[in-house]
C-alpha cells in the first residue's frame, strides 16, 4: 500500500529541517510576478481610456493612440517569461524531483508552463502592436484593419494568459494543507486567490480576471525565500 513519506515539518507545526533560511531560487518567481503586472497592467493602453469615448472601438480609432507603453510591455513581458522559465526549472530541481510523490507540486510545475507559453504569445502580440503602429519603426506594415486585429488580442490575452498561474496556486494550497509542504498562512492566501478568483470570473464572466496571480507569485515567491516551508529547508541529515 503506498504510504506518502513525511515531510520536513512546516512552521505552523515546528521547526523546520535546518531552521529558518534564506532560499534564494523563489525570487524569480516574486520578479515573474512583479513584471507580469507591469507588462499586462501598468502598460496596457486602450483608445477608450478617456470616459467619453463613444463606443463601439474601431479600427480608425487606432490612429489616435500612443503605441509606446506596448513596445515597452512587449520587452518586459519576455522579461517576464524568462523569470517564470528560471523559476520553473529550479522548482522542478528543487521541489518536484526532490518531493516525487507531492501531486500539488506538478501542478505547480504544469501551471506554471502553461502561463509561459501561453504569455510568450500575447507579450509577442503586445510588442508587434508597439512595433507596427503609428509612429513606430515599422509603422505603415498594416494599415488600421490590420493593427485592429492585434488590438483586440492584447485586449484580453496577457490577462486570460495568467489562469495557469492562478492553478498553480491551487497546486500550492494543496502542498500546504494536503501535504504539509508549505506554509498553511501561504496555503490559506492560495485558497482565496485561486478560490476567489475563479468565483468572480463565474459571477462577472470576465475571462482577464486571472491576471490577480501574478500579484499573488510575486507574494509567494517573497514568502517562500524569507519564511520557513519544508520544500525551501535543507534534508534533514
Amino acid at each position: 500500500m503506498h504510504t506518502t513519506p513525511t515531510p520536513a515539518r512546516t512552521e505552523e507545526s515546528g521547526t523546520a529541517a535546518g531552521g529558518g533560511r534564506f532560499a534564494l531560487w523563489p525570487l524569480w518567481a516574486a520578479a515573474a510576478g512583479v513584471l507580469g503586472m507591469v507588462s499586462t497592467v501598468v502598460t496596457d493602453t486602450r483608445v477608450d481610456a478617456d470616459e467619453d469615448f463613444d463606443f463601439p472601438v474601431a479600427a480608425e480609432d487606432l490612429a489616435t493612440m500612443d503605441y509606446d507603453l506596448f513596445r515597452v510591455g512587449g520587452f518586459t513581458g519576455y522579461l517576464t517569461v524568462i523569470c517564470l522559465v528560471v523559476f520553473l526549472a529550479l522548482w522542478r530541481h528543487r521541489v518536484e524531483q526532490r518531493f516525487s510523490w507531492s501531486v500539488g507540486a506538478s501542478v505547480v510545475t504544469f501551471g506554471v508552463g502553461v502561463s509561459a507559453a501561453a504569455l510568450t504569445l500575447a507579450y509577442g502580440w503586445k510588442g508587434a502592436l508597439g512595433n507596427y503602429g503609428h509612429g513606430r519603426p515599422e509603422a505603415g506594415t498594416y494599415d488600421d484593419a490590420g493593427l485592429y486585429t492585434y488590438y483586440v488580442m492584447n485586449d484580453f490575452s496577457p490577462y486570460l494568459s495568467w489562469l495557469g498561474v492562478l492553478i498553480a496556486s491551487g497546486g500550492l494550497a494543496w502542498m500546504a494543507f494536503r501535504e504539509g509542504l508549505v506554509s498553511k498562512v501561504l496555503g490559506a492566501l492560495c485558497v482565496l486567490l485561486s478560490g476567489g478568483t475563479m468565483l468572480a470570473v463565474g459571477i462577472t464572466g470576465v475571462p482577464g480576471l486571472p491576471v490577480v496571480a501574478a500579484l499573488g507569485m510575486a507574494i509567494a515567491g517573497v514568502w517562500l525565500a524569507f519564511g520557513r516551508s519544508a520544500i525551501t529547508q535543507p534534508d534533514a541529515p
